[in-house]
């Protein structure tokens, strides 16, 4: 009888032609870089960032959707639902309310002040300050978000080749640090295109091939609802739930309206459009999009339990990683097709190096607009800011490699990629909201809720994770069975169907994780309204109306003379009423500006 390492060795069949098809789109990713950094170079910093706010609606949606869906999603969902269910799946309600949230309240309100970086509104509405620590915390974010994306595609090709994870990665990335630095937005995005159109037909692939070999639709069907899998929405009102409805979509919303909307991978993207109006069109041309591939994951998921639903290659170890299901089932059904698992692989590398451009594209409008131009701004040319650019991708890209080695202990990759990214998430969305929706929170108020909460999500994320990857703190899976293995392993023992733990000390940490995110922006909100309260108020009427949501800015009421008490304006002719014909009229004039 075969031994499980027999099996995994045998299933490890990637072959020349699957490496020439890697690497060929390695090489199409590389051409597209050299291409706008070299016959279509960016003449300006700006051209670089937001490629001078020229770009078509279709390629932005299509880079907007490359690059939020990395492969955490591609090999993270179907893990999900392998493991707990579909109930993931409902997170689609969250992504609908974060779409219109967008759509009237923050889309209209960047678009009209026509910004490089998010942070820039901080110190229009706040302070410098608050625009330096918004800045920070995306970077925080993006440190600790782009090891995860780096090392999930790393996962894939092991799972298919056995080559180490650790020489994969700085290979892989090699390539998009160059074609990064080299073509700004432009080189980013119309790689993206192209790295969507691979990630969509890997999927499909899978699906299509996956669904023969389990025997077709109907028993992919049987058995995923014979083990509870395929399921309907939870509308358990526990938040201590793992997945509930109201998680799902409250807290899904606030999560993807940071994730997809008020961050600056994604409002680089929506500012590289001419007007609102495109950028409306590129958001919701966006959620059809995350529908359809969220869908396409979800079925491969159910694909993966169809075909080990009598042998559990977890419990075997057949794969060694839970986020190398899906890699072992292309592997399973499509190994003895030469050139198909590259495809696949090519698809997962395509996800990942979107995401991973996306950001370090983004860290560099960060590092330039916030980080040098408010102290050295005086001294910048063009060829300094590229210089300062393009030294910000490579090096980000070198201390994200660095940091793989950490986050391959922390867990599985879809929940700890919201859960570590909400510890910069929340804060982040809590200054930008208060901003945009509370007129009358002034800087200290902003600064320091995003500090309290920023110290709280810091305590609460990183404690709950160390508790998870001890194991610790389990959650309710979904039934698993090897009756039918035909192959010898070593029976190893997996808490499975286990309830979260008991202990009453770490109730606390078994809050839903799609709340973080939610918690981390209230927990600003409201610390930034007390200590505004406390130290003055700012007067709504004071605040330029295009830093407001448009409805608070209909409710605020304008002056009925501009130098009323308290307003702090001084003019030095006197009131309007003893003033010349000509001074009435500036009056009138700065009235109706503001």
């Amino acid at each position: 009888m075969l031994e499980v390492t027999d099996v995994g060795s045998s299933m490890q069949r990637f072959g020349w032609v699957d490496y020439v098809t890697f690497i060929g789109m390695l090489g199409i990713s590389l051409i597209v870089g050299l291409y706008f950094g070299i016959w279509k170079k960016s003449e300006t910093a700006q051209d670089y960032l937001v490629a001078s706010r020229s770009m078509g609606v279709i390629p932005i949606a299509m880079s907007l959707l490359a690059s939020s869906v990395s492969g955490i999603s591609l090999l993270g969902i179907p893990t999900e639902v392998y493991v707990y269910g579909i109930q993931y799946i409902y997170i689609l309600g969250g992504y609908l309310i974060s779409a219109l949230l967008m759509s009237f309240i923050f889309l209209p309100v960047f678009q009209d002040l026509q910004l490089t970086s998010t942070y820039e509104y901080h110190e229009r509405r706040f302070s410098k300050t608050v625009r330096l620590f918004g800045s920070l915390l995306f970077t925080i974010k993006m440190l600790s978000w782009l090891p995860l994306v780096i090392y999930v595609p790393a996962l894939a090709f092991n799972q298919v080749t056995g080559i180490n994870v650790h020489l994969i990665t700085p290979t892989v990335c090699a390539f998009c640090i160059f074609y990064t630095s080299l073509g700004g937005l432009k080189g980013v995005v119309w790689t993206d295109v192209i790295q969507l159109v691979l990630m969509f037909g890997a999927l499909m692939l899978v699906m299509v091939k996956g669904t023969l070999h389990a025997g077709g639709f109907e028993t992919v069907f049987k058995r995923n609802w014979n083990s509870d899998r395929l399921e309907g929405p939870n509308f358990d009102l526990d938040p201590l739930a793992r997945h509930t409805i109201w998680a799902l979509v409250i807290g899904g919303a606030f999560m993807t309206v940071q994730t997809t909307g008020v961050n600056q991978n994604m409002i680089q993207r929506y500012l590289s459009l001419p007007s609102l109006k495109h950028s409306k069109r590129a958001l919701w041309a966006f959620f059809v999009g995350i529908t359809l591939l969220m869908g396409f994951c979800s079925y491969c998921g159910l694909l993966i339990y169809a075909t080990y639903d009598k042998c559990d290659p977890l419990t075997t170890k057949l794969a060694k990683k839970r986020d190398q299901l899906l890699p072992l089932l292309v592997m399973e059904i499509l190994g003895d097709f030469p050139g198909i698992p590259g495809i696949f692989v090519a698809g997962i590398f395509s996800a990942a190096l979107s995401s991973l451009s996306t950001g370090l594209n983004a860290m560099a409008a960060i590092v330039l607009e916030d980080f040098y131009k408010p102290f050295f701004g005086n001294q910048l040319t063009e060829k300094k800011s590229f210089y300062i650019m393009k030294s910000t991708v490579i090096c980000t890209g070198i201390v994200c490699i660095g940091l793989v080695f950490v986050v391959e202990k922390l867990g599985t990759v879809l929940q700890l990629s919201m859960s570590i990214g909400s510890i910069g998430n929340g804060p982040s969305l809590g200054v930008s909201a208060m901003g945009i929706l509370l007129p009358w929170v002034n800087s200290k108020g902003a600064l320091c809720g995003g500090i309290a909460s920023l110290i709280f999500m810091c305590w609460y994320c990183l404690t709950t994770q160390s508790l998870i990857a001890s194991g610790d703190l389990v959650f309710e899976e979904k039934p698993v069975s090897t009756e039918g293995c035909h192959y010898f392993f070593s029976p190893v023992i997996i808490q499975t169907n286990n309830i979260t733990h008991t202990d009453e000390q770490l109730m606390i940490y078994r809050l839903s994780y799609l709340y973080y995110c939610m918690i981390g922006t209230l927990v600003a909100m409201l610390v930034g309204v007390i200590v505004s309260v406390l130290t003055k108020p700012t007067d709504p009427r004071d605040i330029d109306p295009k830093l407001l949501a448009p409805f608070i800015r209909r409710l605020i009421t304008p002056r009925k003379f501009s130098n009323q008490p308290y307003d702090g304006i001084t003019y030095a002719f006197g009131s309007p009423a003893n003033g010349t014909e000509k001074q009435k009229k500036d009056i009138t004039d700065v009235e109706m500006k503001g």
